[in-house]
């Protein structure tokens, strides 16, 4: 397992680039002499390039060695984001930002895929979990650190510490990861299949889903709990600790629990329905949302664990490609999410509402994973040739490929 905690540390970096750049818009704009609003479209050409580059380009390499590609992803993400601290203006910003986010997104399904591979099929639910607590420990722990950083130096010196850090997973990658079995080429035809794929789509929908809902409602949670409550925009920083301490708690807690129980669908659909009770909770707690905030950011980052459990489990010649659609799913889900309740503010809706409407949505996800479930225990195996029916305790043997026992 040692050596999954170098994949851990390059999501750990993943995971405070992706987040910490939000907090960091006003003073980036304020630096380049520019507005908020052309400074947040960092956030958008990074987002887009992740979830773009992930399904493309992992597919396209599939037949190139898993080593390689996590490495030169993981370089590509590094020189972006020192690229990111040097920009000059805002055009060589956005630049470095594209190519930042498609190292990301390459990284992040090609670590999961290796993960698993590298721990075995007893120990692949733990496994998973750890790169994904890498990920939310960097949300939590590492973007205020980054922001605070920023406060007392420069935006530019966050951006230098994510670039060490890559750098330092970079050094410890290429010299401490194996080889990790390589899946075979996979024929366009195949690849595009994903996209339509009967089994695939639906849990790539679970995720798109619940990404609009709690991501989308996380990035407007202060002024949802400053009309729900009073919790003034100062005092928002608890709440923001709650629901990242939660997000880690969940990931880390997942795997074993996939590993144990191995009821994979039974444990997304008890996620989901914590999801929408601990956002229905929002408003009526106000002030004293503290549990609420625990369970929803828990629910939040512990789904994706059964979830790419159950992706691997599915084909054995795309199992990357679908865990990059995957990822590429997260990443819309929360674009849209965020984008969908801003609008929806400007429009009026008081911000107290927002966790019905993000309820609703996560609601729809917990309905369209009790329809796909029951289809597949009852109709004919899904996706086509290659495919096989997804057992709540698969096992795997090698990249991406499970014996169904």
């Amino acid at each position: 397992m040692r050596r999954i905690w170098l994949l851990m540390l390059g999501a750990f970096t993943l995971g405070l680039d992706a987040y910490v750049m939000a907090g960091l818009l006003p003073v980036v704009a304020d630096d380049l002499d520019t507005t908020v609003s052309l400074a947040g479209q960092m956030v958008t050409v990074f987002t887009l390039a992740y979830a773009v580059s992930a399904p493309l380009v992992a597919g396209l390499l599939a037949g190139v060695r898993p080593r390689v590609l996590i490495v030169a992803s993981l370089a590509v993400f590094t020189l972006g984001n020192g690229a990111t601290a040097l920009a000059p203006g805002l055009a060589v910003l956005l630049l470095s930002r594209v190519v930042a986010g498609v190292g990301a997104g390459v990284y992040s399904a090609l670590s999961t895929a290796a993960a698993a591979s590298l721990a075995g099929p007893e120990r692949r639910g733990r496994a998973l979990a750890l790169v994904m607590g890498g990920m939310s420990s960097g949300t939590v722990l590492g973007v205020p650190l980054g922001v605070l950083l920023a406060d007392h130096t420069s935006w530019r010196s966050t951006m230098w510490l994510v670039t060490g850090l890559g750098a330092v997973a970079l050094v410890g990658l290429a010299v401490g990861l194996p080889q990790v079995p390589a899946e075979p080429p996979v024929p366009v035809r195949a690849r595009l299949g994903a996209l339509a794929d009967r089994a695939v789509l639906p849990v790539v929908g679970v995720s798109f889903l619940a990404a609009v809902s709690s991501l989308g409602l996380y990035t407007y949670l202060a002024p949802v709990l400053e009309a729900a409550g009073g919790v003034g925009e100062g005092d928002v920083a608890p709440y923001l600790w709650a629901w990242g301490i939660g997000g880690v708690l969940g990931s880390v807690f997942a795997g074993p629990l996939v590993d144990r129980w191995g009821r994979v669908h039974a444990l997304v659909a008890g996620v989901m329905v914590a999801l929408v009770v601990a956002e229905v909770a929002l408003v009526p707690l106000g002030a004293a949302a503290f549990p609420a905030l625990v369970v929803w950011g828990a629910a939040g980052w512990a789904l994706q664990v059964p979830q790419q459990h159950r992706l691997l489990a599915l084909h054995a010649e795309r199992g990357t490609v679908a865990l990059a659609l995957n990822n590429s799913a997260l990443y819309l889900g929360s674009a849209v999410g965020s984008g969908a309740a801003g609008l929806a503010l400007s429009a009026g809706l008081g911000a107290e509402r927002l966790p019905w409407v993000a309820a609703g949505v996560a609601a729809l996800g917990l309905a369209l994973h009790v329809v796909a479930a029951r289809a597949r225990r009852t109709g004919p195996t899904p996706g086509g040739s290659g495919g096989g029916r997804c057992q709540d305790a698969p096992g795997v043997s090698t990249l991406g490929t499970y014996e169904h026992s």
